[in-house]
């Protein structure tokens, strides 16, 4: 049971991660390069709001297998690199829901409206915070792969 509660905990964090990989480095730049804003600040927001209910599923998932995973373990002797990884991931999960229902709710009203200057002032708002969860979703990884 513990081996497969701990490839469902991986599979949500390839889905997230992998997700931001594709946002971040293929989506977004050829989005910009290839579309104007009426065109692509509607796509970006359809994107993301799918994106977003598999972060939503993925964050679930983590939470729950991660609370099952570590309920089998004393915390004063698991391994430093699974306390920093809890630690990073609940400040993930924290960004997230800054994003979603902050700058996200805003990008949508924005595109709703055909705001096109709002919907690409909140974009931009995103685009940061989901470098910054990116990065830490890596650290993350390396601090349970690394950190004994």
């Amino acid at each position: 049971m513990y081996e497969f509660v701990k490839l469902l905990h991986l599979a949500a964090g390839i889905v997230w991660l992998g997700g931001m990989a594709f946002v971040l480095c293929a989506l977004r730049p050829v989005a910009i390069a290839q579309l104007q804003p009426p065109q692509r600040l509607p796509l970006l927001s359809a994107v993301l709001a799918r994106f977003f209910a598999l972060v939503w599923l993925s964050i679930a998932v983590l939470l729950l297998s991660g609370a099952f995973m570590l309920a089998g373990v004393d915390m004063k002797v698991a391994p430093r690199g699974w306390h920093a990884m809890l630690g990073i991931g609940l400040l993930m999960f924290g960004i997230f829901g800054h994003i979603y229902f902050a700058p996200f709710r805003r990008l949508k009203a924005a595109v709703a409206a055909a705001n096109w200057p709002e919907a690409g002032r909140r974009v931009a708002q995103i685009h940061p915070l989901v470098v910054l969860n990116f990065a830490l979703g890596w650290l993350a990884v390396a601090a349970v792969l690394l950190w004994r």
